[in-house]
């Protein structure tokens, strides 16, 4: 970083030249909304200032938590990053994430992610691409309409409903990996007006339990062109995913297309016709560790992984993370110790990132120059994958 810029957390009267900086960066709406310069908490403002006081970039810290293998685990995610033209290209957003990580790391976050809308100076940073999230078309017309099943009740939601929708949510999320609990402070902020998400919500009960939800927004007209949306739909057991599709085939008369976010292999996906879908969009998402003793010590780990392996790390934002490590994990608990001299296998942080979100395996990240064995066996490294793929849902 130039030795004539300074970062520090942004104060109350920073924050509308903060807004303007993202504004011009992300060519957002001149009309500023009012969060944008309100004290919001569950978050931490950074920004980088020039030797004249200017602000000439800024990040955010999301204080989220992230579910892996069934235990909510401390999260720095990194959105709204920002640097003025004159000042791009000179180190302000490294700094920037340098200061960040270090106060994520303070306030006890483990690991962190970010979408990127460029990819390598977040590289250059320790990031690196685990993920994507897609929102892929359908033919409304082609989901397969079952008869409603009469042991199940499909109605529209309420506000009241919402604590069981996040219920639900949670139900299906948390032995996963990668995905926001949607607790804390930041979360409840924005949910305190009580407002449905989307348009409308439908939901599926047995019973009287809710078992499925669809969460969606009905967009415009009713032509060739029009579209439903579905930003969420979940369920815990398969007759209610088919409950879910069923209602959303109903809409094939006035929309013609069906856009939605799948959640691999869970319920509602597996009920779905996507050999027919077309992709309508990604968004690349990245992730690396914020601290590797608390990222291995806070998630969960499957029962049957078991076992160690000592490696080195090199991480130059957070040197905290650099050294020889010993990985041992047992009975759903892993473990990262230090230990003396060199390690056979030597690791970057970026292909950490890659193990710790199962996006590779060991030989790949091997083969992509992140992990020099020196004679040893890569595929021992695998076990800090363990626990299969992580995917996210919320774009942040």
């Amino acid at each position: 970083m130039p030795a004539t810029v300074h970062v520090r957390e942004l104060a109350a009267d920073d924050l509308v030249d903060a807004w303007e900086l993202g504004r011009f960066a992300f060519g957002s709406d001149p009309q500023r909304p009012s969060q944008a310069t309100a004290a919001v908490p569950g978050l931490t403002r950074y920004g980088a200032f020039d030797a004249t006081g200017r602000l000439v970039g800024k990040a955010v810290d999301l204080h989220h938590d992230q579910w892996w293998s069934g235990r909510a685990v401390p999260a720095a995610d990194v959105a709204g990053v920002a640097v003025a033209p004159e000042a791009r290209g000179r180190g302000v957003a490294r700094g920037m994430l340098t200061a960040l990580l270090r106060g994520a790391r303070e306030r006890g976050a483990a690991v962190s992610a970010l979408y990127p809308t460029v990819a390598a100076p977040y590289r250059a940073c320790g990031w690196e691409a685990a993920g994507v999230l897609r929102a892929v078309d359908l033919t409304t017309a082609v989901l397969p309409r079952l008869r409603p099943d009469p042991r199940l009740t499909v109605r529209a939601g309420t506000p009241a409903d919402l604590p069981a929708v996040a219920a639900l949510y949670e139900r299906v999320t948390r032995h996963r990996n990668g995905a926001l609990t949607r607790r804390g402070e930041l979360f409840d902020f924005f949910a305190a007006d009580g407002a449905l998400p989307g348009d409308a919500l439908t939901l599926v009960e047995d019973g009287g339990d809710l078992v499925g939800y669809a969460s969606w927004e009905r967009g415009r007209g009713y032509g060739a062109d029009s579209v439903l949306t579905v930003d969420e739909a979940l369920a815990t057991t398969a007759d209610a995913a088919r409950e879910l599709v069923g209602v959303l085939g109903s809409w094939a008369s006035v929309a013609p297309t069906l856009r939605l976010y799948p959640l691999d292999g869970d319920a509602v996906s597996t009920h779905l016709p996507l050999e027919a879908a077309r992709e309508h969009k990604r968004d690349l998402w990245m992730h690396r560790p914020v601290d590797v003793v608390r990222a291995v010590a806070e998630r969960g780990w499957p029962a049957y992984a078991r076992g160690s392996v000592d490696f080195t790390l090199s991480d130059e934002l957070a040197d905290w993370n650099t050294g020889c490590w010993r990985l041992s994990v047992a009975d759903g608990v892993g473990e990262l110790t230090r230990t003396g001299g060199e390690a056979d296998l030597r690791l970057d942080v970026r292909g950490f990132a890659l193990l710790y979100a199962g996006a590779a395996r060991a030989r790949s990240v091997a083969e992509a120059g992140l992990l020099h064995a020196a004679g040893a066996d890569p595929d021992a490294l695998d076990l800090l994958g363990a626990g299969g793929p992580a995917q996210l849902l919320d774009y942040f």
